[in-house]
């Protein structure tokens, strides 16, 4: 297994919660971190800018850059990406991790919310791909294991995933394809493409915004920040996998998972949606 040591990953959504955590275990190795998100100012419902996550990058032992993103506007991605190859040599790693969520049915849901989510999770995360592909075949040639990794779920066909949410469903099974269709077309130029999705529901900012949520039954972002790091560290020929966190780290002898507890001695755990 290798390191993160030196590498420069551009992670989308790192202003906080799981982005950012994974940025921070990133940072421990030393690693360049591009925090590419949309919040600037402080909001107290929902902590965390661009620029305090630079800063808990830089404390963590990494380098950062802070860079205000839509991932929903080509020309802001494509900028990020210049100024990112400007400020540190070139991409390494791409994190899709940005993503909206509504638990809305169709009468419920107004085109705006659905173009909001497509936005962001199915074209956001392929535009950002598309974006950084050119830096990663760099990487490859270079023969520093780059891999594109997206926060996402196995796919699965169940009505019962999609009745509930069609437009939300829609919208983060857009990003699993991204994985499916780019992990085959990635193969030839040695670039790793897979996806992480929790068994539990992560305790974040965002998802304390959803009515009747209780965090308590939850597990913390570091389960998926640890998980992540297995896999950017691996082989990028490790390809193509849709992987559940706790099946990944124990994999690795990882079964002691009492740490990632919001609440200590938890069994009832929320579950997360999207795992059969």
């Amino acid at each position: 297994m290798s390191t993160l040591t030196g590498k420069t990953l551009f992670i989308t959504g790192a202003s906080r919660g799981i982005g950012l955590a994974i940025a921070r275990r990133a940072a421990a190795d030393g690693a360049n971190i591009v925090v590419a998100a949309k919040t600037t100012d402080a909001n107290p419902k929902l902590p965390g800018t661009i620029y305090s996550a630079a800063a808990e990058i830089t404390q963590a032992g990494g380098k950062a850059l802070a860079l205000q993103v839509d991932i929903r506007d080509e020309a802001s991605v494509l900028a990020a990406v210049a100024k990112a190859v400007e400020t540190f040599g070139g991409i390494d790693i791409l994190v899709n991790n940005a993503s909206a969520i509504s638990l809305t049915g169709t009468e419920t849901t107004p085109m705006k919310r659905f173009d909001l989510m497509q936005g962001v999770n199915a074209r956001g995360t392929y535009l950002c791909t598309m974006a950084c592909l050119a830096e990663l075949r760099k990487s490859a040639q270079m023969r520093r294991n780059p891999q594109v990794l997206t926060m996402s779920p196995p796919l699965s066909m169940r009505t019962h995933w999609f009745e509930n949410h069609t437009a939300y469903s829609m919208a983060k099974y857009g990003m699993s394809m991204c994985t499916l269709g780019h992990a085959g077309e990635f193969l030839k130029y040695g670039i790793g493409v897979n996806s992480l999705w929790p068994r539990t529901a992560i305790a974040t900012a965002a998802l304390q915004m959803i009515p009747g949520v209780d965090l308590a039954r939850c597990r913390k972002p570091e389960i998926l920040a640890d998980a992540a790091y297995l896999i950017l560290t691996d082989d990028s020929r490790q390809t193509g996998h849709f992987y559940i966190d706790d099946e990944l780290l124990a994999s690795h002898g990882i079964t002691d998972l009492e740490p990632y507890s919001v609440t200590p001695g938890t069994t009832d755990f929320i579950p997360d949606f999207f795992v059969d």
